[in-house]
């Protein structure tokens, strides 16, 4: 008797641990469809961004107030037929509703923002088109050398309050790893409203054109080795924070489903993979999964979860410094080196 995949992350009851997590693939509703039919239980959709809705929130005021200073007789022909216009933030709503009334899974939309503005207000708007959750994804990288880190992270903590207070439905923060402490991070931002936190977000890097001599954008899928940070997070968070845990970036396989499992998280969120091999990945990644529970007598996930966590595991310091030093005094350098 195979073993019972399903699991529950930010309060929804999932059919099995593996999310898609927002990548382009996700904004499609025909590849929305094919990523269920391999076996994704829930879906993220791409991000909305802050700069996009208040660009056009400008670009609307800009065109309204156009010609405000010429001859009242010619005011009627300078303002602009509003309902040819459809904006970005409408085409994402539509994809909301789009793809909750394809699938059958449940659909996370993504707000991606950094200030605590008239944006958040979306948030109730991808409520009422159909999400099931919405996921946070603050891409915040402080620059002022006089900001305190308690005044940055307060950012996040009024970000996160802003949202939760809007909607009843879960809200999931995905957080990038750059905290003072983070465990302390994890636990305000739970408080605040958080349903539960993805790690880790991947803050892409720029690059230099050195014939141009300008900075350009460098978009660089994860390797399978990214997952050891967000697994050690996660394995450190479990059991001291209430809202659900997920595992993102470098899950490339099954074995990372089940690691990310046994160290504490609901999930494990996909995208670089799915985007290198397709949709029918998925499939392979779970019978994967559901092999080595069978083989290892596992009942079910929620027998798994949580066994190899911080307070959990038979060597709980091989997640801080002992594993750092055992791994410095056995290293041996590869032979002709």
């Amino acid at each position: 008797m195979s073993a019972h995949l399903g699991t529950t992350w930010l309060g929804l009851d999932l059919a099995n641990p593996l999310v898609a997590s927002s990548s382009p693939m996700t904004g499609e509703i025909d590849r929305l469809r094919a990523l269920e039919e391999a076996g994704v239980a829930a879906v993220v959709l791409p991000s909305l961004f802050e700069e996009q809705i208040e660009h056009e929130a400008l670009e609307m005021q800009r065109l309204v107030e156009y010609g405000a200073g010429s001859f009242a007789e010619a005011l009627e022909g300078y303002f602009p037929e509003m309902d040819r216009y459809v904006t970005t933030s409408e085409r994402y709503l539509e994809l909301v509703a789009a793809a909750t009334r394809a699938l059958s899974i449940p659909v996370v939309a993504s707000l991606n923002g950094t200030t605590r503005g008239g944006w958040v207000k979306y948030a109730r708007k991808l409520q009422d088109a159909g999400a099931d959750a919405i996921e946070l994804n603050v891409f915040l990288i402080p620059t002022d050398a006089y900001a305190t880190c308690e005044e940055t992270e307060r950012r996040y903590l009024d970000l996160v309050a802003a949202v939760a207070e809007d909607v009843t439905i879960p809200v999931n923060v995905k957080l990038g790893p750059f905290f003072s402490n983070l465990t302390h991070t994890a636990r305000e931002l739970v408080e605040a409203g958080a349903a539960g936190l993805s790690l880790f977000n991947r803050f892409f890097q720029p690059d230099i054109d050195l014939e141009e001599l300008k900075v350009v954008p460098n978009l660089t899928l994860s390797n399978p080795g990214e997952v050891r940070l967000p697994l050690r997070w996660v394995a450190l968070l479990c059991g001291k924070v209430r809202g659900s845990l997920a595992v993102t970036s470098g899950v490339w396989s099954a074995e990372d489903v089940l690691k990310s499992l046994l160290v504490g998280a609901d999930v494990a969120m996909m995208a670089s993979a799915l985007l290198r091999h397709g949709p029918g990945y998925a499939t392979t990644v779970l019978r994967g999964v559901s092999e080595w529970l069978d083989e290892h007598e596992y009942e079910s996930v929620s027998q798994l979860r949580g066994s190899m966590c911080f307070g959990s595991a038979p060597n709980p310091e091989a997640f801080i410094r002992a594993n750092y030093m055992e791994m410095l005094v056995t290293y041996t350098a590869p032979s002709g080196t």
